[in-house]
């Protein structure tokens, strides 16, 4: 794809591309391409030879694993603005892990991992950023598995709508989920009809509202106390 000054300017702001001049940077894009994907889609499957990472620009996806008997297990939920698969970059064998397919409309871009690798080799500055990004995203990892392991599923579904709170706003707070339930549950390690009930009992208890996909949270600070004083 041709770089534009836009794009640039919206990649220099993401620590993955914040170490590359303009000229790295043009030259990843030309390597690149975008791919415009509806709901359901699937952008690569497990085990897949790996050629780029993404960067989703508009939407959001998930990355999950089909078990035997038909089940998936979704792992991580990445939103607009975020990159995913750059750590095979450097795995040997150059293979997805796990699926990828789009929960709603959405645009990714898809950047060479080979042309990536040869910036690399040209710029300490950039393996310096790159080496950043991965330690802010093994700490999420860390996060994410200490939460799964050490709280119940009452704590990880309000830590999750915590979470998705403007930042700042306590009182009379709305959030719209655009992740469906049962992918959401999937995220979390919940069961879908656990999740259903832990939404009941949170509205019985006054702590929200529940309008379809509109949670209705009068004091996130109430919610919050609610669960971690347990």
């Amino acid at each position: 794809m041709q770089p534009n000054h836009e794009l640039q300017s919206e990649l220099q702001r993401h620590p993955l591309f914040a170490g590359l001049d303009g000229d790295q940077l043009s030259r990843l894009l030309l390597t690149a391409h975008v791919e415009h994907l509806d709901e359901g889609q699937l952008l690569f499957s497990s085990q897949q030879p790996a050629r780029h990472f993404f960067l989703v620009r508009n939407g959001s996806m998930r990355l999950y694993l089909s078990t035997p008997d038909g089940t998936e297990k979704v792992l991580h939920l990445v939103g607009t603005g975020e990159t995913f698969a750059e750590a095979i970059t450097f795995m040997d064998g150059q293979c997805y892990p796990v699926n990828a397919s789009a929960l709603g409309k959405s645009e990714v871009i898809a950047f060479s991992n080979n042309t990536f690798r040869d910036i690399l080799r040209e710029s300490t500055d950039t393996c310096f950023r790159l080496m950043a990004d991965m330690s802010t995203w093994l700490k999420r990892q860390l996060n994410d598995i200490n939460a799964l392991t050490l709280q119940n599923a009452s704590l990880r579904f309000t830590n999750f709508l915590l979470q998705q709170a403007p930042a700042g706003q306590q009182y009379d707070v709305v959030i719209e989920l655009t992740t469906p339930k049962h992918i959401i549950a999937s995220r979390l390690s919940i069961q879908p009809e656990s999740l259903s009930r832990i939404l009941r009992n949170m509205q019985n208890s006054g702590l929200l509202r529940v309008d379809g996909n509109i949670i209705h949270i009068p004091d996130t600070g109430l919610l919050d106390t609610h669960y971690t004083s347990k």
